[in-house]
């Protein structure tokens, strides 16, 4: 079950639900608008390697002129905000219009853990060249209701790789992970 915009004003009334900065005109009808926040990163190497630490070069969107974004090239950016989730699943999902203009937010992590407590790094790719702004909006977070109880909550789990608090994006940190 997808919650409503009364659901999430209630959950957030609850905490269950933080979302920093929050603004009322965000809240859709069953949705919450996210934005692009300030900082981009590119990775270095032209080849990533799963088992490395790729390092990435973080840089600021400059906030007149914007950023414009190249086809063939991925994109770690940020949202402006920081959210937690303490009872439902969040998922984030492109808004239409962002969508419309040929750009894509993630590859494959729309989904959110109850307990995930950050801002979100999105993983941008473009048909053609854009340019994006910081703090347009890219985004929209989806709420979902759980069945159960939940074991670990993803913040307190001791091999979560992503908890730290940041606002820049963060580098794919699959080389932690054994295989």
């Amino acid at each position: 079950m997808i919650l409503t915009d009364q659901q999430i004003l209630a959950e957030i009334e609850r905490g269950n639900i933080v979302i920093e900065p929050y603004d009322r005109a965000c809240l859709g009808t069953n949705s919450y608008d996210v934005h692009l926040g300030r900082y981009l990163a590119t990775y270095r190497d032209a080849v990533l390697d799963a088992r490395s630490h790729n390092q990435i070069d973080v840089f600021e969107i400059p906030t007149e002129e914007g950023f414009v974004l190249q086809p063939g090239t991925l994109y770690l950016g940020v949202t402006e905000e920081y959210t937690e989730s303490h009872a439902q699943v969040p998922f984030l999902e492109g808004k239409s219009s962002v969508g419309r203009l040929g750009i894509d937010i993630h590859a494959t992590a729309g989904k959110g853990d109850v307990g995930f407590c950050n801002t979100w790094t999105l993983e941008i790719s473009v048909t053609q060249q854009v340019r994006v702004y910081a703090g347009m909006p890219i985004g929209q977070l989806i709420y979902f209701a759980v069945q159960g109880d939940v074991q670990t909550f993803y913040n307190r789990k001791a091999n979560a790789k992503y908890n730290e608090r940041t606002d820049k994006p963060v580098e794919s940190m699959m080389w932690k992970n054994s295989f």
